[in-house]
């Protein structure tokens, strides 16, 4: 489903997925940015001179949607490494002469280590750069932002961290299923589901307790959460909704239950980013958006 309300302050590019990246973006190739700004780490580096990393929470995907700190240090940055899921209209914020570094991850494909991101952030630091380390959603949740902290801790620099909106939040809120509800769910747990082995029992639980489930990345390992929350006790029955492309124009939100999970993932297999809600909260999504169609029939939008 997409979005109601599509207005935007944030009128620079504007870009769809689809189309073709800019030449800016397109001139600041990953290999050769890479070895460039590391041959410019001279031998002689100052020790009393080291830069500043804010590691930024880009939230997910809608630019309305970062904060005005994240803003801030975009606009100032003179290096930015960012991942797969940061909207190029974000990257636009920053200065025309800073550089842009593609550090993104994605599951089954060739990609830079963790290891030598930190790396990085720790050379470019120490050469006295202002380095913005931009993430999609949150960087402390499912972001890895805390290992990068702790690299740049061990040599010694200075950092800050922004949060931003996380996918679990920002999309479940966006597709009208609130993640807790009075009389409904009383909590919320937000889980990965890259690895699941071992937690159905404990997730089944919480689930007929009364708590919603969230899982980052579990597309790929829906066959696995079927069956196993099946064996776990969780009724087959139970409310489950799946988001792709969250907070963008291409958002989908899929409504089904849990025993038809592992059908729908494979009709919706290579979308990513996808993020999978189990709870009570879905059924309310379906008088939820009445309500916004109708308010925004009404107001022309």
């Amino acid at each position: 489903m997409e979005a109601p309300y599509q207005k935007s302050w944030f009128k620079k590019g504007q870009a769809s997925q689809n189309q073709e990246r800019s030449s800016r973006f397109s001139k600041h190739d990953q290999a050769s940015k890479l070895n460039q700004l590391l041959e410019n780490h001279s031998a002689d580096l100052d020790a009393n001179h080291k830069g500043f990393v804010s590691i930024v929470g880009a939230g997910p995907h809608d630019p309305d949607l970062l904060t005005v700190k994240a803003v801030k240090a975009i606009i100032s940055a003179e290096v930015l490494l960012y991942d797969r899921l940061v909207n190029k209209d974000i990257l636009e914020l920053a200065s025309p002469q800073a550089d842009w570094i593609y550090v993104g991850k994605r599951c089954g494909q060739p990609s830079i280590g963790q290891e030598e991101i930190c790396n990085l952030l720790v050379s470019l630091a120490l050469q006295g750069k202002r380095v913005v380390r931009l993430k999609g959603g949150d960087p402390f949740v499912f972001g890895r932002g805390g290992e990068e902290a702790l690299a740049l801790v061990k040599h010694s620099i200075a950092y800050e961290v922004i949060p931003g909106i996380t996918a679990a939040i920002g999309c479940s809120a966006n597709s009208l299923i609130p993640l807790t509800h009075r009389g409904v769910a009383r909590s919320v747990t937000f889980v990965t589901g890259q690895v699941v082995t071992g937690a159905f029992e404990a997730w089944s639980q919480l689930m007929q307790s009364g708590q919603t489930l969230v899982f980052y990345m579990g597309l790929e390992k829906s066959a696995d959460i079927q069956i196993g929350l099946v064996g776990a006790g969780l009724n087959q029955d139970f409310p489950v909704a799946v988001i792709t492309h969250g907070c963008s124009p291409q958002q989908q939100v899929h409504v089904t239950q849990l025993n038809q999970l592992n059908e729908l993932s494979i009709t919706l297999k290579g979308i990513s980013p996808a993020l999978i809600v189990m709870g009570e909260v879905v059924k309310l999504r379906e008088q939820l958006i009445e309500t916004v169609q109708s308010v925004t029939e009404y107001e022309g939008i």
